[in-house]
């Protein structure tokens, strides 16, 4: 027996598709597409463990970070950096007073 309601799996499912093809067609936009596709994962992933499925819910907000993650390494490494820097300094203002 078939339903008429839509599955929104699959509707999700094509959307991610669509997202992947405008990112590899588009070369511009590709980066911003890979955003968005790596927190779709993230979002899909907490949507999966909310729900029940905690086994895959899991893999796919793992992946969905770390692959978050790899598109903001520009970011987070100087940023890191910095804050070494920052660190630092400030521990080294710290011990003069002892």
């Amino acid at each position: 027996m078939k339903t008429n309601r839509p599955n929104a799996f699959a509707i999700v499912l094509i959307g991610l598709g669509v997202l992947i093809l405008l990112g590899k067609l588009t070369p511009f936009l590709g980066s911003l597409f890979g955003l968005v596709f790596a927190i779709a994962m993230i979002a899909l992933g907490y949507y999966g463990i909310k729900r029940g499925n905690a086994f895959f819910g899991w893999i796919v907000l793992f992946l969905g970070i770390i692959s978050l993650i790899s598109k903001l390494a520009w970011l987070i490494v100087p940023v890191l950096g910095i804050g070494l820097i920052v660190y630092g300094i400030s521990s080294l203002k710290g011990k003069r007073g002892y």
